[in-house]
C-alpha cells in the first residue's frame, strides 16, 4: 500500500511577522495549506504549522517526498524539517510565480516588515531590490495606522475605494507618515480619503525606494499580504498605468516556489510529521578560536548537535569539531 501513494512535495517560508506552508501534488495542486503569524518564535510556528498541515493532508493517498524552505528563518526550518532544499525568497518567488504565469516580467511584493521587487526575463529572475530599513510599506505599517484608526485592517481595501480624494500623506517613512496622519485627522479629513491615501503612500513609499531606478514592465504581478488590500492594488494599477494580476494564493508564493524546487531537486527523504513533537533549541556561542570571533548559531534536537552556522572559517564549523 505505501508503494501505491501518490508523491507529494512541502514548502515552508518562514518570515519575521509571518509562516506559511505548502503542500503540492505532482500536478502543482495544493493538498493542504496554512498560514500563520511567527510571533518571534520561528522553530514554535514551523512546528505548529505541520500540525496545521497535517490536518489537511491526505496521508493515505500521498507521502511527502521532499521538503523546501525559503524566506528568513530558512536555514532553521530546514534544520528541523530535514529539508532536500533551502533556497532564498527571491528564487523561491520567481519559480513560484513564474510556474503559474510565465509571462510574468515583474513580481512586488509585500509582506509583513519587508517588501521586494523581482524583475523576471525568459522566466528567470535577472534583477531584484528589497526594502532595507523604513517600514513605512509594509503590512506592519498599515496593520498599525489601521489600530489608530478603530478599524480592521482587512477592511481598508474596501474603504480605501470608497474614496472621492484621497487624502496625501507623507510617505518618507514611519515617523512622518504618522504624523502626517494625525495631522489629517484634527483637519477633519474623512476615514475613507485617509484610508485611500495610507494606501497610495505604501505605492509611493515602494516605488521610490524598493522600486527606484528599476523598469517595471508589464505583465506585473503582486504578492505578499499586502496584496490582499484592494485598496493598495488600485494604488499600483493607477501609478504604473497597467493591470496588476493578484493571485489568490499569492500570499503563500514563497512556500510554493520552494516546494516547486524541491519538488525539481535530486535528493528524496520522506518527511516525517512526528517531528512537530520533537524538542528543538537554539543556542548562540562565540567560536574565540581566532580574530573573526564569530557568533555560531547551533541548534539542538532533543539535546543532541544537529547543525552549526554562522562561522566564516573552519575553525567555526561546531558539526565538523562535533564528528571530529
Amino acid at each position: 500500500m505505501e508503494n501505491m501513494k501518490k508523491e507529494a512535495f512541502l514548502g515552508i517560508d518562514v518570515g519575521s511577522i509571518s509562516t506559511k506552508g505548502v503542500i503540492l501534488n505532482e500536478e502543482k495542486e495544493i493538498l493542504s495549506s496554512a498560514y500563520i503569524w511567527t510571533e518571534g518564535d520561528p522553530i514554535g510556528a514551523v512546528k505548529k504549522l505541520i500540525g496545521l498541515l497535517e490536518e489537511k493532508f491526505d496521508k493515505e493517498a500521498y507521502k511527502i517526498v521532499a521538503t523546501g524552505t525559503t524566506g528568513s528563518a530558512r536555514r532553521l526550518a530546514g534544520t528541523i524539517t530535514g529539508a532536500t532544499m533551502i533556497k532564498n525568497e527571491i528564487t523561491a518567488h520567481a519559480v513560484g510565480t513564474t510556474s503559474f504565469y510565465p509571462e510574468t516580467r515583474t513580481i512586488l511584493e509585500i509582506g509583513g516588515q519587508d517588501s521586494k521587487i523581482i524583475l523576471v526575463e525568459n522566466g528567470v529572475a535577472v534583477d531584484y531590490a528589497m526594502n532595507t530599513l523604513c517600514a513605512a510599506g509594509t503590512g506592519a505599517f498599515l496593520s498599525s495606522q489601521s489600530r489608530r484608526l478603530g478599524i480592521d485592517v482587512e477592511d481598508m481595501g474596501e474603504i480605501a475605494l470608497r474614496s472621492k480624494r484621497p487624502t496625501q500623506i507623507a510617505a518618507r517613512c514611519t515617523v512622518f507618515a504618522e504624523s502626517d496622519l494625525v495631522h489629517k485627522i484634527q483637519m477633519g479629513h474623512s476615514k475613507e480619503d485617509i484610508v485611500a491615501g495610507l494606501c497610495q503612500a505604501v505605492v509611493a513609499n515602494y516605488l521610490n525606494n524598493v522600486g527606484k531606478g528599476k523598469r517595471i514592465v508589464s505583465p506585473v504581478v503582486f504578492q505578499g499580504g499586502v496584496s490582499k488590500n484592494i485598496g493598495v492594488v488600485a494604488a499600483f494599477e493607477k501609478a504604473l498605468g497597467c493591470k496588476v494580476r493578484v493571485d489568490e494564493n499569492g500570499h503563500l508564493m514563497g512556500a510554493i516556489g520552494a516546494a516547486l524546487l524541491a519538488k525539481s531537486g535530486t535528493v528524496r527523504r520522506e518527511f516525517d510529521f512526528s517531528v512537530e513533537d520533537v524538542e528543538f533549541k537554539t543556542r548562540e556561542a562565540s567560536c574565540g578560536r581566532c580574530s573573526n570571533n564569530c557568533e555560531i548559531v547551533c541548534v539542538y534536537r532533543d539535546g543532541v548537535l544537529i547543525d552549526g552556522w554562522g562561522n566564516r572559517c573552519e575553525k567555526g564549523d561546531v558539526m565538523h569539531r562535533k564528528q571530529a
